[in-house]
């Protein structure tokens, strides 16, 4: 019998020059009309852009007439714009092919600068991620020990992760309401690896993924980088609106849904129980890969941690469901250790992908996540405890220093959504830097250029202390007035 769920495999012969439109990148730029030099803030934006990632290296920037058509400006303008940007080593002509973006010497990819981390003392509100206690870590280490040993006589190569690993994390599921086999768990560096080891096997350039509006930063550069086109589906302070979903599914038919349905980052909502049913049944129509995101899911700090997305499905209905996790959020995102359930089939193509990149994970690593999630039961619980207490310092401080700003409180997740009222939250963050807070606007998880400027993400994941000064300082940068230009500063890692 066919396979009712083929694996589509990348054809070379699809990857065309890898070119940027003009009116996508006059729709991701300023308008020009009202600063001056305008060439110069065209520049710098595109630099930007550049810096972030959102344009991608090596990418063929459009024609200057074309451009200057789209941003409704003189050609003189873009030609002044591409020499700018030559100079500084944002790009580079080829003879008779264009011009092409670039990275300045001395510069490094903002990928790199971002897993580097802040080289100053500033309060990082950009990482949505805790620490582990000291003492958890030396006591499991301790314990792993023996096992490492045991482990020392043996090549060390696991594709698949280490067996006890695996099925840990298939009795992990199981115990959630999802029963799963050792063989459809993949043991990955994180749940981005996971991500993107399934974007480079499900996908290819210009093939449609579905995406909420907003989502993880991360995971869209992931799609841009593979060329993939997304399509948003709002996810907007009362929910998704699933009849949209729905429809999306129905009419765009993407290849592949990545959803985010347990407190959602950013916005911490939880999608209702009735409405992941109606996800899974529009998926299954439209023949959709579903990437269902669970990394929060464990973080439920007003509500009962809920079950694995794909056990609502229809008996049967989960052959399309790829299920992402990791230890990033609940335990520590130093760890690197991640996962995805599917079917096993799949598992097997993904690990043979894996190969290819990094043969397979630390084993160190690995025996370190399977002793601190047999003590989950343990360590969850003051976890939790903590986030619910950072989480009434943040709210009580927002309230005293900037009442005018609004917030849902999220049922779980590690940060809020906070509403500023004005679109000021990129000059803000901006501002902020100087009063020692880093932190960006909601730009950064949104789909769309333009998007979320009234919105920051503000996480919950330092002490109380903190939190109050970070939000007294950011409160102090509004009242001492904001800068209405675009920056240039380098960005910095969104977790």
């Amino acid at each position: 019998m066919a396979d009712p769920n083929p694996i589509r495999p990348v054809d070379r012969a699809d990857r065309t020059d890898r070119a940027l439109g003009s009116r996508q990148l006059a729709a991701m730029l300023p308008d020009p009309s009202g600063t001056r030099p305008a060439y110069r803030h065209l520049a710098r934006a595109i630099s930007a852009l550049i810096l972030d990632g959102r344009i991608a290296l090596h990418v063929r920037l459009p024609a200057e007439r074309e451009l200057a058509t789209a941003l409704h400006t003189s050609r003189a303008t873009v030609t002044a714009v591409y020499d700018l940007l030559r100079e500084s080593g944002y790009a580079h002509s080829r003879q008779g092919s264009g011009t092409w973006t670039a990275l300045p010497d001395g510069r490094v990819p903002s990928g790199i600068t971002r897993l580097l981390g802040p080289q100053d003392t500033a309060i990082d509100l950009a990482r949505a991620a805790p620490g582990l206690p000291e003492q958890t870590l030396t006591d499991a280490l301790a314990q792993i020990a023996p096992q490492l040993a045991e482990h020392a006589h043996t090549p060390g190569y696991h594709p698949y992760g280490l067996p006890e690993l695996r099925a840990a994390i298939a009795e992990r599921f199981t115990r959630r309401g999802l029963a799963t086999l050792p063989e459809q768990i993949l043991v990955t560096s994180g749940a981005q690896h996971a991500l993107t080891l399934v974007l480079g096997l499900l996908c290819r350039p210009g093939d449609r993924i579905m995406v909420e509006n907003p989502s993880y930063p991360n995971a869209l550069d992931a799609m841009r980088r593979g060329r993939l086109r997304t399509v948003s589906v709002p996810v907007t302070d009362t929910g998704w609106d699933i009849e949209i979903v729905e429809s999306t599914l129905r009419q765009v038919v993407p290849q592949l849904a990545y959803l985010i349905p347990d407190f959602h980052n950013p916005t911490g909502l939880l999608m209702p129980e009735h409405e992941r049913v109606r996800v899974l049944s529009a998926a299954q129509r439209s023949g959709t890969w579903l990437v269902i995101d669970e990394t929060l899911a464990d973080l439920a700090l007003d509500v009962p941690a809920p079950p694995p997305f794909a056990s609502h499905a229809a008996p049967g209905g989960t052959g399309q469901v790829i299920t992402i996790g990791s230890m990033s959020k609940t335990h520590w995102g130093g760890l690197r250790i991640g996962w995805l359930r599917a079917p096993a089939r799949l598992v097997t193509e993904l690990a043979g992908q894996r190969v290819a990149t990094d043969m397979g994970g630390s084993v160190l690593d690995q025996l370190l996540a399977l002793a601190l999630l047999a003590r989950a039961g343990d360590l969850l619980p003051p976890r939790l405890e903590q986030m619910r207490q950072q989480r009434t310092a943040l709210a009580a401080a927002l309230t005293e220093h900037a009442p005018q700003w609004t917030w849902q409180l999220p049922p779980g997740g590690l940060s809020l959504w906070v509403d500023l009222g004005e679109p000021i939250a990129s000059a803000l963050a901006e501002r902020a830097l100087d009063y020692g807070v880093r932190i960006e606007g909601g730009a950064y998880f949104a789909t769309d250029p333009g998007l979320f400027e009234q919105r920051l993400r503000i996480p919950y994941t330092t002490p109380p202390d903190t939190l109050r000064e970070a939000v007294h300082r950011m409160a102090t940068a509004l009242a001492d007035g904001l800068s209405q230009t675009s920056t240039t500063r380098q960005p910095h890692w969104v977790a």
